[in-house]
């Protein structure tokens, strides 16, 4: 437990720019643990590596939370409770009338982080855009006939944006500068 809580410390102080690169680094490992998992896996295992995706996408909800609370910190926390409701969705795998939740509750997720994304001054305005733009991709998913009409353009233009702001995250993180300044400027309204 120990070992826990300071991990939890150390990350806590860590620098926004080392957050942005492990959000992206383990947002790529949940995405390669997930495609191993479901081309290569069956039975239990499976199941065990579809969750161990499902907690690194719990750490990187948590630390994007964290990257922009600067920006705003309700809308921030808003956005990660969707995350992980869909989180929460894909770890039971269910899914209603044959509607991927999970991936309802991501779309409203890009959505928010889209438009954090794009207030910040710490990230390219254009990854805001594209991220909003792949939430929207993914809400085609509240209705399969229309998932299946747009297959596979919906899903290109879902994709593509988030490796985009996976990659960022990954090669260049956040400006720090940028982003201290951004957070001060929060904490002085506070």
């Amino acid at each position: 437990m120990a070992i826990v809580r300071k991990m939890i410390e150390q990350t806590a102080e860590a620098s926004p720019r080392f957050k942005a690169r492990t959000a992206g680094a383990l947002n790529i490992f949940s995405i390669l643990t997930t495609g191993i998992t479901e081309t290569f896996v069956r039975g239990r295992f499976n199941l065990v590596g579809g969750y161990i995706a499902i907690l690194s996408m719990v750490v990187v909800t948590l630390l994007l939370y964290d990257i922009f609370k600067p920006v705003n910190r309700r809308l921030s926390l808003i956005a990660a409770s969707f995350a992980f409701v869909g989180l929460i969705f894909e770890a039971l795998r269910w899914q209603p009338h044959g509607v991927n939740i999970a991936i309802v509750f991501h779309g409203f997720y890009c959505l928010l982080i889209g438009y954090l994304i794009f207030r910040s001054a710490f990230l390219p305005r254009i990854l805001g855009a594209l991220i909003a733009f792949a939430g929207l991709a993914w809400l085609t998913y509240l209705s399969p006939p229309l998932v299946n009409y747009l297959s596979p353009y919906n899903l290109i233009c879902a994709i593509v944006p988030e490796l985009s702001l996976i990659l960022w995250l990954l090669v260049r993180g956040v400006n720090v500068q940028r982003w201290k300044y951004q957070a001060g400027a929060t904490a002085e309204h506070i």
